[in-house]
């Protein structure tokens, strides 16, 4: 194939060529994102009840809704939880499930249900999570003083976010801290009293001012005209008009009996920047859309706005770019410092100039080419595809160094410029197919894991095939063309001499490899030593998803644990912002329940979630004490978590599931079990070391009670106090104003006082016109009940997270604690789903080896040879491992990623070295004054003469390449530093020792007498 492709230079020249210019018209279409868009297999069902209580939101909303939900496709999982005013249920289901047909059944069973749902209870909103729903970037908007916030929350709705969602990329455009204006109507009660009137005259005056003609019309002749109603109101002062007849027939305007105005609606949540109230605009991308293009134009767009709108301030927040924009300029400086350092590692060793200029036009060339298999694979530009890209940088530089070593020295031998070409790249054809077979056997059974980690493989699977595949193709025909090209003109043939450089490395390996094989035993031994001291290191390693990285930001997230406004809230979150006044660079709250349409978590008036920008790690480091040690002074019980600001990643590998919790189920009611019980269980539990779950917490409430035998000596019917109680304590809906989609509601103002001295001070009237207290008919008292309500699909359940060492190891015990309560016991989290993933991940682990070394076994027809290759990666992970140590970091994504490359590097070496050797064998058993023991001794002896230069050529351009990352700052060299002393310890100490392993591990093991047998 090859000498049939280079007799045909201006045709290969041509191919590749229009694969290059394919490749880039391809590569311009290419989405860039942080992440791939994967679909994670959740929806989550919101539910927004008004004065509803845990209880109701769950007896009267949520139990329907999941018994509505059971039968969906592929659900797994189905957990529900009500709060105060709120309730959400998390679905979550199978990997395979399509979920775009999941989240529209989801949407058809809720319509279904939606009849059997409380009256006036808002649609329940159901949400779909996927990775492009995490912003790309959060735009601030702050009125200036003195500027009205509703007509700010206007411009926001209606201008602002349909200029953000026209820009190119643009997927969605979320809001929150939005105010609405409402009417309220506050009844003038010593007025009503003195007339003989009660609220309900106000009430039904305005109802029938503001009443319509639903769709009648009149005909007048040959036309027909539509009516409507002329008596509509539109503002408070056309209420205050609206005529109220008294019971003595006289005709009073509304005015006179109630004051009526336009007024903020009452906040359950807000928006804070910095310590003022402000709103926020969460940006998401398309997922085809380039994040480098859009977070420009979106930068252009805030400029125009700061000039289009000066009674407000823009800021920019939480950028995700910056993240995507480390990794592509990580991706370009190992290419610029890869090709520097490969040109002059090659002139150093190759003493050409020409050889590394050729593999200065196949790097970039198969870079490009591999956009292509991208395109046909539907995968974007993103942090994952990149990290697979650069995993193939170093195989592909090591093979064209291979191949051009071996072209040279085919030269240096005699043959000619074309035979040489053809002979050099023929000889290692079979070893390098096989080496980068046995790359993929390790990346490709990944994509099987289940999860994210699976789909994320994906993506670096697909791109560590496509730039392997193409760097294959380049060096095999690509390569000699060039080769050819180049040295064509060339008569001066090379001396077959070694430079000074390589001849006194040579000299350096001979002192070792006479050495090691003069105490061949003592050496094995050592090696065979080092092989479980080396991954021993490992254990004393720690483990972190990502490596650790110098964030500037950090996030509180809070629970106050009392029973608050979202006004009070908001107030001691600005005094929280005050006290850190001038030590952040940026601050931005969310408090109480917020108002995104992709919000997936839970709403609670008595939440907040703080984030903080500061200028340095010092400064963070130095600052965030203060915000402990005001909140343990201010607020002792609250509960809060105060940490590094999550990124995207930690976003998308973050789990709903705590970590390991006993649940339990009272098998002889449908309910919760009480307090008065579960307390004194509790204290029996197995072990000491737990936290009260969701469904033990406690708050503080108010229990009102009807005196029934009072109501009926007096005669008032039940119905009747509680409406006075919904109209006193509730917000009281009279009518909406609606224009245009516009609706603006008019509601009984709520009075601010006690609601002890509401219900001494509210009267209740009787048919008769007589009046009494309200407080008369009405008890209260104070008591503790359940925060929440949980339920799974088998129904309400309480449960407790144990914090042990070993939470499993009770497992038993737990069963039976719970059958001697008549409690039905399980055991749920992140902990059996972790095992789940590292049995699923040795599994995938034994298949790649088993793969590897079934390819290895064809490639050398041998069962002992591939085991030699085997154990030469145990040598390279211990070198990496204890680099790590040594630098003080830890086993985490990006280390592992640096394994693999460092790997992939080694067994190209011990394979090549392997082939080298069978080959050598050959050659030399043929000669009849040759025993086949000696023929071995010299097989060894020159193979490792002939793959040093390579190997040691490949280490030390991709070492160089990678060293100026050590010493680099920013989030891309915190980043990449773990996969950089990864591949140094693995290519310095490991390389070093599989030099002598391999032949040493050869001697001992494969047969010394059956090639000469053959």
């Amino acid at each position: 194939m090859v000498r049939f492709l280079l007799a045909r230079p201006i045709a290969v020249f041509m191919t590749f060529l229009a694969l290059m210019v394919f490749s880039f018209i391809v590569f311009r279409t290419l989405p860039i994102s942080l992440l791939p868009p994967i679909d994670v297999p959740q929806i989550v069902v919101k539910v927004n009840y008004p004065n509803a209580s845990p209880e109701a939101i769950e007896q009267n909303v949520l139990s329907t809704i999941r018994e509505g939900l059971i039968t969906l496709n592929g659900l797994e999982e189905m957990d529900s939880k009500a709060g105060s005013e709120v309730g959400t249920i998390r679905l979550t289901f199978d990997y395979s499930t399509k979920m775009e047909l999941a989240y529209i059944d989801v949407n058809e069973k809720i319509d279904r249900i939606t009849n059997a749902l409380p009256e006036g209870l808002a649609r329940p909103e159901v949400i779909r999570i996927n990775t492009s729903d995490i912003p790309v970037a959060r735009v601030q908007v702050v009125p200036k003083e003195g500027v009205d916030e509703i007509e700010v929350s206007l411009l926001a709705e209606n201008v602002l976010k349909k200029r953000i969602e026209q820009l190119p990329g643009v997927s969605l455009v979320d809001i929150n801290g939005k105010k609405e204006r409402i009417i309220t109507v506050e009844p003038k009660e010593e007025a009503l009293r003195a007339l003989g009137m009660t609220q309900q005259n106000i009430i039904s005056a305005i109802q029938s001012g503001n009443s319509e003609l639903p769709g009648i019309s009149v005909k007048d002749g040959q036309f027909r005209y539509y009516l409507r109603l002329a008596t509509r109101v539109d503002s408070p002062t056309d209420i205050e008009s609206l005529p109220v007849a008294a019971a003595s027939g006289a005709i009073l305007p509304l005015g006179r009996l109630a004051t009526v105005n336009y007024q903020s609606k009452e906040m359950l949540g807000y928006h804070l920047f910095g310590s003022k109230e402000a709103l926020v605009i969460t940006v998401h991308k398309q997922a085809a859309a380039k994040m480098n293009e859009l977070m420009p134009e979106l930068k252009a767009a805030l400029e125009l706005f700061k000039t289009d709108y000066p009674q407000v301030d823009f800021e920019l927040t939480q950028d995700q770019s910056n993240l995507l924009n480390a990794a592509i300029s990580n991706l370009q400086t190992s290419l610029l410092f890869g090709g520097l350092f490969a040109f002059g590692v090659l002139f150093l060793f190759m003493k050409d100039y020409r050889l590394p200029l050729i593999i200065g036009v196949s790097l970039p060339s198969s870079l490009l080419i591999s956009f292509l298999v991208f395109y046909f694979f539907d995968i974007s530009i993103n942090i994952i595809s990149l990290s697979g890209l650069a995993l193939g940088i170093g195989m592909l530089i090591d093979n064209a160094i291979i191949v051009l070593d071996n072209i040279t020295r085919k030269r240096e031998a005699g043959l000619s410029l074309f035979e040489a070409c053809v002979a050099g790249v023929d000889e290692v054809m079979s070893a390098l197919v096989s080496s980068v077979l046995t790359t993929l056997s390790v990346f490709v059974p990944l994509v099987f894991l289940s999860g994210i980690s699976g789909a994320l493989f994906f993506d670096q699977a697909v791109a560590v095939a496509a730039i392997l595949s193409v760097s294959l193709a380049v060096a095999f025909i690509l390569l000699p063309m060039l080769y050819f090209l180049f040295f064509s003109k060339s008569k001066k043939l090379g001396d077959g001499r070694e430079g000074p450089f390589f001849s006194a490395v040579l000299g350096l390996y001979e002192k070792g490899y006479s050495a090691v094989f003069a105490h061949r035993k003592i050496v094995l031994a050592v090696f065979t030593l080092l092989i479980p001291l080396g991954l021993g290191i490992g254990y004393l390693l720690g483990t972190t998803g990502l490596p650790e990285i110098e964030k500037l930001d950090a996030t509180l997230e809070i629970d106050w644990n009392e029973p608050i406004s979202a006004l009070e809230n908001r107030n001691r979150v600005i005094a929280l912002m005050k006290s850190m006044e001038g030590n952040y660079e940026k601050a931005e709250a969310d408090v109480g329940v917020r108002q995104f349409l992709l919000f997936d978590g839970e709403n609670s008036i008595q939440q907040s979630l703080l984030y903080f920008l500061f200028s340095s790690v010092e400064e963070k480091n130095q600052h965030l004490p203060k915000i402990d040690s005001f909140l343990e002074a201010n607020y002792p019980g609250a509960n809060y978590t105060l940490g590094d600001a999550p990124n995207a990643f930690d976003q998308l590998f973050s789990s709903s599931l705590p970590y390991y919790e006993v649940r339990w189920k009272d098998l002889a009611q449908k309910k919760p079990v009480e307090e008065k019980k579960v307390d004194p269980w509790l204290s029996q539990f197995p072990t000491s070391e737990w936290e009260r779950g969701p469904g033990l917490q406690k708050e503080a409430s108010v229990v009102f009670t009807l005196k029934a035998d009072r109501l009926a000596t007096y005669q008032i019917p039940v119905e009747q106090v509680q409406e006075q109680l919904s109209r006193l304590f509730g917000s009281y809906t009279i009518t909406d104003i609606r224009r245009f989609g516009e609706v603006t509601p008019i509601r009984l103002k709520e009075s601010q006082e006690r609601f002890e001295d509401l219900l001494k001070t509210t009267r209740i009237n009787r048919t008769d016109s007589s009046s009494y207290i309200l407080g008369e008919f009405v008890d209260y008292r104070y008591d503790d009940h359940y925060k929440y309500v949980t339920a799974d699909k088998g129904g309400i359940y309480q449960s407790v997270l144990v914090t042990a060492e070993e939470p499993h190891a009770l497992a038993s015990d737990y069963i039976k604690w719970g059958a001697d309560k008549n409690l039905g016991i399980s055991m749920v989290g992140q902990y059996f789903k972790d095992r789940e993933n590292i049995r699923q991940l040795i599994g995938i682990l034994a298949i790649s080896v088993l793969l590897l070394y079934f390819i290895l076994a064809a490639q050398f027809e041998s069962f002992i040879q591939p085991l030699i290759v085997v154990f030469t990666l145990p040598l390279g992970i211990g070198g990496a491992f204890l680099v790590l140590l040594l630098a003080g970091a830890s086993l985490n994504v990006m280390s592992a990623i640096g394994l693999v490359v460092m790997l992939g590097i080694m067994v190209n070496d011990a394979i090549l070295k392997i082939d080298t050797i069978n080959r050598l064998r050959k050659e030399y058993v043929e000669s009849p004054t040759v025993s086949a023991e000696a023929a071995l001794e010299m097989a060894l002896h020159k193979a490792g003469q002939i793959r040093l230069k390579p190997i040691l050529m490949t280490s030390i351009t991709t070492i160089l390449a990678l060293i100026p990352i050590i010493f680099s700052s920013g989030l891309g060299a915190d980043l990449q530093r773990p996969l950089v002393y990864s591949v140094i310890g693995g290519l310095t100490i490991g390389t070093l020792t599989a030099l002598y392993f391999v032949p040493l591990a050869y001697w001992f093991f494969v047969s010394k007498k059956k090639l000469k047998e053959a």
